[in-house]
């Protein structure tokens, strides 16, 4: 089913693995001007079965002609992918590595190779996988599904083949992260303001982003941000930059990213054109002391019961992306609430949580947002529901989901019926055995 070869193009990227390169690598696939190497389907094989998704080497090929489909595709019809969106993506690649492996330092010795050496080779798969997303999500941007269809498709699942559903837990947490000292601040300001008197005095902004700033996906443009409506930035830079006057620079402008020097371009109406020089503290330098004690008080009042745990998520909490949610974790796979309590899940959270009793709260442990910001933070237990088989009542979110998901399945299938008459797909003859697709699932064909 196509189902599980969509799950594959989502595992992670192949230049992130440890594994050691396949020997044997020769071309085994064609897709228009795309090649799929025998070396990448035997990562692909072997990745699937480390992580909980083995396919056969079959499988394995059919999910990358799939995904070089989407991507050959995308190009014929102008769906593109901005450089600036893949090098957000990137970033937050490293830093999951760097939260994996604790430092940058651990990452080099690990694989033999700098961050930017390992970004520069996933970067082209990076921009593949987002262009095959959105070419997914462009095919089903209509769809939609009503609580009467998610009946349907349950009413339909035969007695002995309703899914289980694993052990679930919902957690919450409240962060706090470590602030940055006045002499920091200054110290980056000072740097800020020196950079602006020598753009001052004749050398270009463009160059001194592009060698100091720490903004990963506008150094490379000369920290260029293109243009932004209203809104789309934090307002601490939106307000600088919307008060500056065409190619006037700002003073020293602080954010939750960091600092800022900013250069507006142009102005239009609500848009702004702008690119800035950020720095950012050292994270790594930053005592947690404060933080952990603040936290620890909190935690003694909620086991007081003196105030209840999300209205503390929401009166302190520094993580803005739960706080309003009283701190409670959603599963970014599903959306869900509720977490499987499996290898799929957070390694720190998997084994804080392992050695927890429901409603219980951790003491504050060592916190690290994506964004690479230092801290702490207090987990709290909130449930935790033991396997069974999926029910209309309890589950129904999950039943919708695969309702959904099936739904998608049907109206990309017949985009690949359509799609495989526009694009030329060769095969090797050591796969023939596989049948790419089925004979009777599209009308355009297969060359072995």
């Amino acid at each position: 089913m196509l189902k599980k070869l969509f799950l594959l193009i989502c595992l992670p990227m192949l230049a992130l693995s440890q594994e050691k390169p396949v020997n044997i690598d020769r071309i085994v696939a064609k897709v228009d001007n795309y090649i799929i190497l025998r070396s990448e389907v035997e990562q692909l094989y072997i990745r699937g079965a480390q992580q909980q998704q083995p396919v056969t080497k079959c499988q394995a090929l059919e999910s990358m002609v799939v995904n070089k489909l989407l991507v050959a595709k995308a190009e014929i019809d102008s769906v593109l992918v901005e450089d600036k969106q893949v090098d957000d993506q990137l970033t937050a690649r490293m830093q999951q590595m760097i939260q994996l492996y604790g430092n940058e330092k651990n990452i080099v010795e690990q694989f033999g190779k700098s961050l930017e050496t390992l970004k520069s080779e996933v970067r082209s798969q990076v921009r593949e996988q987002l262009t095959a997303q959105k070419m997914q999500a462009k095919i089903t941007e209509n769809l939609k599904i009503t609580p009467n269809e998610v009946r349907k498709f349950f009413s339909r699942i035969p007695k002995d083949s309703i899914p289980e559903i694993p052990t679930e837990v919902e957690l919450a947490h409240i962060v706090r992260f470590a602030k940055v000292t006045k002499a920091q601040k200054e110290e980056l300001s000072e740097r800020l303001l020196d950079y602006k008197r020598r753009i001052l005095a004749g050398e270009k902004f463009e160059d001194l982003a592009k060698e100091y700033s720490e903004d990963p996906g506008s150094r490379q443009y000369g920290g260029d941000l293109s243009w932004s409506k209203r809104g789309q930035m934090v307002p601490q830079f939106e307000a600088s930059a919307m008060k500056l006057k065409p190619n006037e620079m700002s003073d020293v402008v602080e954010s939750d990213f960091g600092l800022h020097l900013i250069q507006t371009l142009e102005i239009r109406g609500q848009e702004f054109h702008a690119r800035h020089i950020l720095l950012r503290p050292d994270y790594n330098r930053l005592d947690v002391k404060d933080a952990s004690k603040f936290l620890d008080s909190i935690r003694t009042e909620i086991v007081k019961d003196s105030i209840k745990f999300e209205k503390a998520a929401k009166d302190f909490s520094d993580d803005k992306g739960t706080q309003d949610g009283g701190g409670i974790l959603i599963d970014p796979q599903t959306g869900s609430n509720r977490m499987p309590l499996d290898e799929t899940m957070e390694p720190t959270l998997y084994f804080t949580i392992d050695s927890m009793k429901v409603g219980t709260i951790t003491a504050p442990l060592p916190f690290r947002s994506e964004d690479g910001k230092t801290g702490v933070r207090i987990i709290y237990y909130k449930a935790k529901h033991a396997p069974h088989k999926a029910s209309l009542q309890d589950d129904f979110e999950k039943l919708k989901e695969f309702a959904t998901m099936e739904k998608r399945n049907v109206e990309i299938e017949k985009w690949f019926k359509k799609a495989t008459a526009d694009v030329y797909i060769k095969i090797d003859p050591e796969f023939e055995s596989c049948n790419i697709f089925g004979k009777d699932r599209i009308s355009g064909g297969v060359e072995y």
